[in-house]
């Protein structure tokens, strides 16, 4: 193709933004050298450009209440958008209620209300001018809404601060599959001031059969939106989670009690969604993959959520239509055996077992892998581990690019651990982080534009 002075727009945007003379965060060259992280990925109807998704990450930065109460503003556009400019293949929006009082705190989003639609197409139109996908993560938080954001709790040197009415908090409405005060999250007594959370009240089948109704109606607005993937967060404790756990879930109706009472909220919401928007559209599906409640004295008397819960609801869940499970774990007990925040690769562990099995199942669905992998030690660690090397060095981007790369190829014969990684916190310390990797694994990919003087030097 000749080259042309024409600076081309991006076609069907509202806003002008020059066409990128190709794609960010893709190879130059396509050849066989290229590792699995950097090629496509066909879900459905819709590609990635390369494996790297942007997970959904809480901001608190929406409107607590008023006529843009919810509603995402210019900053989730700037970055949000960003992370779509430096060559992500996938960007989430994060956990958007689809109730006003299933969000975390009163300024989480929310997609309960045509009003909100707006901010979200915003969003969309931006995420997907830049090359990458754009996706809306619904959820309800149930027990652990009507809370502060983290950065108002730390002023009060506590982890969780509970959200009264003064400042947009719904005290009287929070709920969950069971309600009392021995359901609070973190067991202490709503009038209890060292609390952080509110005791909830137990949904009625009546709420619940509306609930699944709100599921399905936050999913067509997302569509009305432009975005192009739906997940469905289950995991970390939230209202599905909940549901999910016989430690949380003690209903004696239809929606507790076995595997498949618990389970029925989870199912009836895949296929309200299913239900209601393109069957070209991907549909993921966030669980954790184990509440790490099996040790403990609760776990051994209730029963709890674990990996062969997950496992067992992932092949139920494929057949339903769910294209991709994003594995997490914990989050639903404050008395869970595991500290996340100083772990090495326990997550990608789980996600690569139940790869095998639903694998091996037939099941068609494609396993995501999330949590930490990027901090320099637990990559290190992790590829340390594959090439039996003392891990006893320095983290580098070096080492969270290799251990990226390790976890969507197959090492010496062994099959991928995932088929695509989910990055958090990285991408708020590094906007860059695709170029990053790209970089120190030696692989040439396209630059915005825009950025293209200030590539980072050949290796």
């Amino acid at each position: 193709m000749a080259p042309s002075t024409f600076n081309a727009p991006v076609p069907g945007v509202p806003f002008y933004t020059p066409q990128h003379l190709q794609s960010p965060g893709t190879p130059i060259k396509s050849d066989a050298k290229v590792p699995t992280l950097f090629t496509p990925l066909t879900v459905r109807g819709v590609t990635m450009r390369n494996r790297i998704i942007v997970a959904p990450m809480c901001q608190y930065s929406t409107a607590p209440w008023g006529d843009q109460i919810g509603a995402l503003t210019p900053y989730h556009i700037t970055t949000l958008g960003h992370y779509a400019l430096k060559g992500a293949g996938l960007v989430f929006i994060e956990a958007s209620g689809v109730q006003p009082n299933g969000r975390i705190s009163a300024h989480c989003p929310g997609i309960w209300s045509d009003d909100q639609i707006p901010g979200v197409k915003a969003v969309a139109d931006m995420v997907k001018s830049q090359g990458a996908l754009c996706g809306m993560q619904l959820a309800h938080a149930g027990r652990k809404s009507s809370t502060c954001p983290p950065f108002i709790s730390a002023q009060f040197k506590k982890g969780s601060v509970r959200a009264t009415k003064d400042v947009g908090g719904w005290p009287d409405d929070v709920v969950s599959a069971c309600g009392g005060e021995e359901f609070t999250w973190d067991g202490k007594r709503s009038d209890d001031p060292s609390g952080g959370y509110y005791a909830p009240r137990g949904l009625t089948v009546k709420e619940i059969k509306q609930l699944v109704q709100d599921w399905a109606s936050a999913a067509e607005r997302s569509v009305k939106a432009g975005v192009d993937v739906i997940e469905i967060h289950g995991a970390h404790g939230y209202l599905i989670n909940q549901f999910l756990s016989p430690i949380t879930n003690q209903r004696t109706d239809s929606y507790g009690g076995s595997f498949e009472n618990r389970t029925r909220l989870l199912v009836e919401i895949i296929q309200a969604i299913r239900a209601v928007i393109p069957s070209s559209m991907p549909l993921f599906l966030r669980l954790s993959s184990t509440e790490w409640m099996e040790e403990t004295d609760l776990g051994k008397k209730m029963g709890s959520w674990n990996v062969e819960s997950t496992i067992r609801m992932t092949n139920i869940a494929s057949d339903l239509g769910v294209d991709l499970l994003d594995v997490s774990s914990g989050g639903n007990h404050p008395d869970q055996r595991i500290n996340m925040f100083d772990s090495k690769d326990y997550q990608t562990k789980i996600a690569a077992q139940i790869r095998r099995e639903v694998r091996a199942a037939g099941k068609p669905m494609l396993i995501g892998a999330v949590g930490l992998i990027t901090e320099a030690e637990q990559a290190r660690d992790i590829v340390a581990e594959a090439e039996g090397q003392d891990s006893k060095h320095d983290g580098s981007t070096r080492e969270e690019a290799e251990a990226a790369e390790m976890m969507t190829d197959a090492q010496g014969g062994k099959v991928p651990m995932a088929d695509c990684i989910l990055v958090a916190r990285q991408f708020m310390r590094e906007p860059e982080w695709v170029l990053k990797v790209a970089w120190k694994l030696g692989i040439e990919v396209a630059w915005p534009n825009q950025f293209n003087r200030v590539r980072f030097p050949k290796l």
